[in-house]
This record gives C-alpha cells, structure tokens and sequence, in this order.
C-alpha cells in the first residue's frame, strides 16, 4: 500500500528498464510509475465496486424528482444514461488523462440539481445549465486559468486537502453503511449504529469486512481492498439468504433500520437487460432563460460552477498525493489533460440527463489496490459500460459490503498529515479547517473554501499578505460569494 515516488509524465527514455515496455506499457508509462498490468487491472476492478452504488443511487435522485411541470425521468432511463456516461468519461479519462481517475454523475450536485433547479423548470432546462455550467470549465481549461489556480495552491494546504478528503471518504464509508446515523430528535448529531448502539447482520458485515480489510492491509496482501469487498459481498448474500433481513428503507411501510443499505444483497433473477437511452440529446442548453430571471440562472451555475470546479481540484490533488504522482511542488504532471476531460464529462453528464458527472474520491480505492496510471480507469470504464447491460448484477453490492474499502483508504490518505507544519499556526488553522470541515460539512468545496478564506485572512492580518499568489485571493473572494450565497439572492430579489 505504500506510494510510489513522484516521476515525470512523459516516457522515461532509451536508458530506463525495458521490461515489459511494449506499447501498451510506454502510453501509460506503466513501468515507469512502478506498477504492472495485473495491479491496474486489479485497481480498475477495485474503483469500480466502491461507485457502483452510483448506478443505484443516481436514479432514485434524479429519476424520482419531479420537475416544475411534474415530469419524472424515470428510474431505468437515468440508470441506463448514469452507467454510459459514466463508462464512457471514465475510459476517456484513462486515454487522455492517463491517471487513475474514474468519473460518475456527482453526488451533492445531483440533489442540488433534483431538488433545487429542476422544481423551478423542466428537467431539459436543468440539464441544459449543466452543459452550461460544463462549457464554462472547459473554457477555463484551455485558457488556462483552472490549472494556474491549482498551481497557486500552497503545498501544506493541498496536503490538508488530502487530509480532509481521506477523513470524508471514511465518513462517507460509516454513514453509508449505517455504523454512524443522524438520529431523530437525539441530542446529539450522529450516533453509533441504532439509538447509539450497533444492531442487526447488516452492521455485523460491515464490521467483518473492515476487520479483515485493515487486516489484509496491514499485512500488505496484494489485492486487499478488493478481496474485503468481495469477501463481504458474499457474506452479505448468505446472510440474507439465511436471516431475510430486508432493505433499511420500506416504501410504504415502517422503517428496518437494521436493515441493508442502498440494495438488499442477492442474485437476481434476471442478469440481463437492455438499456433505454431515450434520455440522450433530451437537455435544452439555454431553455433555462425562458424560465427565471438571468440573475437566477447565473447564481445557479455559479454555484454549480464552483462546487464542480474545486470537487475535482481537491479529488485530484487528495489522491494524487496518495498514489505518489506529485512532482516536488505538489503538482500533477499533465493536470490539464485531466481537468479537460473532467470539465467534458460535466458537459456529457447534462447532455445525456444523468447530472453532472465529475472526477470521484472513490478513485483512492483503485490507488489503494497499487493503481498508478489511466490503464485503471479503462479497466472501470470498461466494467461500467458492461455494467449497462447487467444492471440487476451491479445492484447486488448492498453498503455494507462496499464501505469497508472507503474506511481503509481513508486511513491511507490520512498518513500525508505528518507533512503539515503545525508548528506555524498562519499555515495550520487553515489546513486544519480544510481538514475537518469537509467530513463536518459533507463537502469537499466547503472544505477547501473554508481554508482558503482563512488562509489570506490570516496572511492579510500578519503582514503576509505578499506572499499569497494573486490568485487565491481572487478565489478566495470567490469563495466568500459562495458562501454567502443565500443573503446575495435575497440581495438582488432572487427567489
């Protein structure tokens, strides 16, 4: 599990190794970040369980809501459109980014465009500002501007960024499984388990695959994150099948909470299905000017905007760090690749009604299992795409099974910390807000607004203040805005 040292992201040259350096080694500078075939496969295989749930959960937002004319998309429609675009972006990642990053309609931003753009206009109008919010990046690409931000970031605090990541996606991992609730009138925020104590099989599976995850882990077994997931899938399958413990939530009926997470783990009986992609080309690109004021509409993709534009950033940077693929100033060579595909994927996503779809943190799992370079993300876009036509067979993954792998890989990314100057409080109250609010906020922007606002406010009251990069300051601004984004439309009269 341990990284490899940064290399360049171009091809070694004549002097280095020539094992294994055939054409598909030299593309994807395999040898030279010190990884095999057999580990990016077994990284690809890795990402690929821990989003699955992605071709679930995906639907059930954006295919239940109703828009302002009370049109829903429909469950099957949004899951055959979330599963090819994700496929297709996250192979397109793995050829033109050439990193281990895989892509899927973003959570957080698909509520945001379910429950607070599409109730105000049709669900083609929505669509049609996720292409728009999309362009908007990719012209920030190729400018430029995107990557010079990323660059502008001091090291220490794209360090916290990979701090707060890990310690999200373990939380993440927790919440999801149901180990860590949000009790109903409690006095407390979260609670362990059921009414602050672990109950029911579902939580006894969750259990035993971080167990024997953190064990594999620890005792560096090649494939550990990947064999806990399938282990615990099989578990879960059995335990279903003995003690018929039912899904966690009954529609129409009283609530399990000692139930399964997401699905209820066992083989369907159909493990065939053809896709219905009736959704693609449905998005209406300026249609949303017809609906609400201009004022409005730019608030909603400002605040789109930003979400999407620093998720990604910090994913980036957080699991870029973990796999050992920065250069000495903390940067990713070859970045932009990566930023262009993402931004064309947010377009992709609008287009084809699945959401936005954006680089995933679930990417560290793949890195875990010793993924180093894009021949991983084929691997994941390649199953998601096969996916597409088996989606009863993804569906039988429940949480509790996946989960494990979050809670472990969190752990992983935590261990950049030790390189974090705490000894400077200018530099480490803001990488200690970057850290802690992301899992506090369940956001990884909020986190890396947090710290940047405080960051120049600090440098600004020290007399530091030439030493923040120009454009911090401007994103830091940015930032602020985004904050302050409900006391802005009440500002301007916005409903």
């Amino acid at each position: 599990m341990s990284t490899v040292p940064a290399t360049p992201d171009t091809d070694p040259g004549p002097d280095a190794p020539r094992s294994g350096r055939g054409r598909l080694d030299r593309y994807f500078f395999i040898t030279a970040r010190g990884s095999s075939v057999k580990r990016e496969v077994r990284g690809g295989v890795a990402t690929f369980f821990t989003m699955a749930y992605i071709v679930v959960l995906n639907p059930l937002i954006i295919g239940t809501a109703p828009d302002a004319d009370g049109t829903i998309l429909g469950i099957p429609t949004v899951a055959a459109v979330t599963t090819l675009v994700a496929g297709l972006m996250t192979v397109l990642m793995g050829v033109v980014g050439r990193y281990p990053f895989a892509l899927a309609a973003g959570l957080g931003l698909n509520a945001f465009v379910a429950f607070g753009i599409a109730n105000q206009m049709s669900w083609a109008d929505a669509m049609g500002l996720i292409m728009l919010e999309g362009l908007i990046i990719t012209v920030l690409v190729l400018t430029g501007f995107r990557t010079a931000v990323l660059r502008a970031i001091p090291g220490q605090l794209k360090t916290a960024i990979g701090v707060g990541i890990g310690m999200f996606i373990a939380l993440i991992g927790f919440v999801d499984a149901g180990f860590v609730r949000v009790p109903e009138g409690a006095a407390t925020p979260l609670e362990l388990g059921v009414d602050g104590s672990l109950q029911g099989w579902p939580t006894v599976v969750f259990v035993v695959g971080l167990l024997l995850t953190s064990v594999l882990v620890a005792k560096r077994v090649r494939g550990a994150i990947l064999i806990g997931i399938v282990a615990a899938t099989l578990l879960s399958i059995l335990v279903e099948a003995v003690f018929d413990v039912g899904p966690r939530a009954i529609p129409g009926a009283a609530s399990n909470p000692e139930g399964w997470g997401l699905v209820v783990p066992a083989m369907p009986d159909q493990l065939f299905s053809l896709p219905d992609l009736s959704l693609i080309g449905q998005a209406s690109l300026f249609g949303a000017f017809t609906q609400i004021s201009a004022i409005a509409v730019v608030l909603l993709v400002f605040t789109l905007l930003l979400a999407d534009f620093f998720d990604t950033m910090g994913t980036v940077v957080g699991v870029g760090a973990e796999a050992g693929l920065l250069d000495e100033d903390g940067n990713l060579p070859g970045v932009e690749r990566v930023l262009f595909v993402d931004s064309v994927a947010a377009v992709a996503g609008g287009f084809a009604s699945a959401s936005s779809n954006t680089t995933y943190v679930e990417s560290a799992a793949g890195v875990g299992e010793g993924a180093r370079t894009g021949l991983a993300s084929v691997v994941t876009g390649v199953l998601f795409l096969v996916a597409m036509f088996f989606t009863p067979l993804v569906q039988v993954v429940p949480f509790e099974a996946a989960t494990p792998a979050l809670v472990v890989v969190g752990f992983l990314m935590l261990t950049q910390v030790r390189s974090i100057d705490f000894s400077d409080y200018a530099i480490a109250i803001p990488c200690f807000l970057t850290i802690v609010v992301m899992p506090f906020t369940y956001s990884i922007s909020n986190g890396i607004g947090a710290g940047f606002v405080s960051y120049t406010l600090i440098a600004l009251v020290s007399g530091r203040a030439r030493s923040v990069h120009p454009l911090m300051w401007l994103v830091a601004v940015a930032f602020v805005a985004y904050f302050a984004i409900a006391p802005i439309r009440v500002l301007l009269g916005v409903s």
